[in-house]
């Protein structure tokens, strides 16, 4: 079979392994042919393609990033954008389309196979919050670099007995945030799914002070906004799929905790950094298992549809369903959050 390929959206550590897996499996064990589209669905549109082989895929595994790089383009909103991609797919007389992305590069990949175009959907969203998968590939990987930073912000927010607050990605969702924040044993966790108590935060902050502890941790997801003021944005400007450049929320939370209690406070960002260099071995093997189910789905001919983790096991849901939510973070996980934190009457 010939199979086209592209990584949509941000990227995220295992992009690579994916397309390493799913290349092997391909030509070792069905003789495929891959044609890899360069920067998403622009590749397809401006027909822009490399040659997906075992040589151009070797040495790739521990690579971040992705070799056919990324953007964020919305097929919705180009003129005539889905005839043009079903003319080139078709130029290439290709017999599937495997997808790399979340939510908005899924969408295109559904309005796709509703046009008839063969594809199979890989889960990525460094924010894992893709409905109907456990676990996304690059989110070990954010969050051991999320950690890793708390950990090392105790030691300097220690020596200068200051409040400091470390912004870490999530825009709808906070899994990376909550899951950072207990693993590094931060004192306050904010995330997009319970609107910021400013007066809560500040007592947390008191409490530690009060009870021989000059230092607070704060960590608080992009999303999390405060309720009268909405998500913390750079800028107006949206992306194709009308998502604002969020940044910023650790400031402004920065100022109003030294405000209101008078401690010294600092924020950091670790933005980008969270993205960036060699995934995690849990990553490498959750790209490694999703790029071989999608070559599986694909000789099994269950179109339109996304590979996903539930438990241990990889199985496959509809696109729609991929598309349908957002997968929050839910009361378990909050409970757990309070669990670790004093109560207003201690």
């Amino acid at each position: 079979m010939r199979i086209g390929m592209l990584t949509g959206g941000g990227d995220c550590p295992g992009l690579n392994a994916v397309i390493r897996a799913a290349v092997r499996k391909g030509i070792l064990h069905h003789g495929d042919e891959f044609v890899g589209f360069m920067e998403g669905w622009r590749g397809v549109l401006d027909d822009v393609t490399m040659p997906l082989t075992l040589e151009t895929t070797s040495g790739i595994l521990h690579r971040g990033g992705t070799i056919l790089r990324s953007s964020r383009t919305n097929v919705k909103k180009i003129p005539g954008g889905f005839e043009k991609c079903v003319e080139v797919l078709g130029k290439h007389k290709l017999d599937a389309l495997i997808a790399l992305g979340g939510d908005d590069t899924q969408s295109i990949s559904l309005a796709l196979s509703e046009k008839g175009v063969k594809c199979v959907g890989v889960p990525k969203t460094i924010d894992n919050d893709l409905n109907g998968t456990d676990v996304c590939f690059g989110f070990d990987t954010a969050v051991s670099i999320a950690t890793e930073a708390v950990d090392r912000l105790h030691s300097t927010a220690e020596a200068h007995n200051r409040v400091i607050v470390c912004e870490v990605m999530g825009r709808d969702a906070g899994w990376i945030a909550i899951t950072a924040g207990i693993a590094g044993g931060a004192d306050v966790i904010l995330v997009p799914e319970v609107p910021i108590d400013i007066e809560e935060v500040c007592r947390l902050v008191k409490y530690r002070r009060e009870h021989g502890k000059k230092f607070s941790i704060v960590v608080a997801a992009e999303g999390a906004q405060f309720p009268e003021s909405g998500q913390a944005t750079h800028g107006t400007a949206v992306d194709s799929f009308g998502h604002a450049r969020l940044s910023g929320i650790g400031q402004a939370l920065a100022e109003e905790i030294e405000k209101r209690t008078g401690y010294e406070t600092r924020s950091v960002n670790l933005g980008h950094t969270q993205r960036g260099g060699t995934p995690s071995a849990y990553d490498r093997m959750l790209a490694t298992r999703y790029g071989v189910a999608a070559i599986d789905l694909v000789h099994a001919g269950k179109f339109g549809r996304l590979v996903v983790l539930k438990g241990t096991t990889i199985t496959d849901i509809p696109l729609a369903e991929a598309i349908a939510k957002n997968r929050t973070v839910g009361e378990d996980l909050l409970a757990v959050m309070k669990g670790l934190q004093p109560l207003a009457s201690s």
